[in-house]
């Protein structure tokens, strides 16, 4: 039986059953298979039990989720929201921060980027921080440290511009695509090839993907706003509404 499942059928006895019929410690072996017998025809024929079950506990452990990531944001929050690599956005002193944990490479962080966009454009009171977490091969890699080198060299401003070029890029990351890049945005590749592999850089790169394991992030985009954990591609009339809950409370 699935472990879900399994769960919700001890919580389905506990709810539909008298307390003291699940105490199984002062019954005989044959008592106890009756017992089981018992409960397993129960089961079978109240089958909406077991669903209302699996709901409430699918419902609990999404609470004991939440709980559990706004605790870890609070632990690690000044390595989240104000570590002094990663580029600020937005309005630099916005109420609410927005964080994105991003790869290059990710296809669902490509469709974010719009609504991340947009949502920004459409609220001048929100603070952006880009997380760079290559986790999808080389290509990822080569990617965020360019977009690492180019700020440390050429400045925020310059991080963007390459940073909106790369999330939209479809073609394979090479250094020779990254030299075209750097040509066209009229960035010095001389001074920035080095940077790619320096030890600045590898320590950002380290310290995002520490923090990230921290964080129980396993997959991009991850976004924190607050002390809520987004995992996933959330649309942006999702994200405009939980940020009207975190202004709210």
């Amino acid at each position: 039986m699935p472990r879900t499942l399994f769960a919700a059928a001890a919580l389905a006895l506990t709810t539909a059953l008298p307390v003291q019929a699940t105490d199984l410690s002062d019954l005989s072996d044959a008592e106890r298979q009756a017992f089981r017998d018992e409960v397993r025809a129960y089961l079978l024929e109240n089958p909406e039990v077991l669903m209302e079950a699996i709901a409430v506990l699918e419902d609990r452990q999404a609470e004991q989720q939440v709980a559990n990531d706004a605790s870890l944001v609070r632990v690690n929050a000044q390595d989240i929201f104000s570590d002094p690599h990663s580029w600020v956005g937005g309005n630099p002193e916005g109420d609410v921060t927005l964080v994105e944990f991003m790869d290059y490479r990710c296809s669902y962080c490509r469709r974010a980027f719009d609504d991340v966009e947009a949502l920004i454009d459409g609220d001048q009171n929100i603070r952006l921080v880009i997380k760079e977490f290559p986790i999808l091969g080389e290509q990822s890699e080569l990617a965020s440290r360019f977009a690492i080198s180019v700020k440390a060299h050429h400045g925020d401003e310059a991080y963007k511009s390459v940073h909106d070029t790369l999330i939209k890029f479809r073609g394979n990351i090479t250094m020779t695509s990254l030299d075209t890049v750097a040509a066209r945005l009229d960035l010095d590749m001389d001074a920035i090839t080095p940077l790619m592999t320096s030890d600045a850089t590898n320590d950002i790169i380290r310290q995002n993907r520490q923090l990230a394991q921290r964080l129980g992030i396993s997959g991009t985009p991850t976004f924190v706003l607050d002390e809520q954990m987004l995992r996933g591609y959330v649309p942006l009339d999702g994200m405009q509404q939980i940020v009207a809950d975190v202004r709210a409370n």
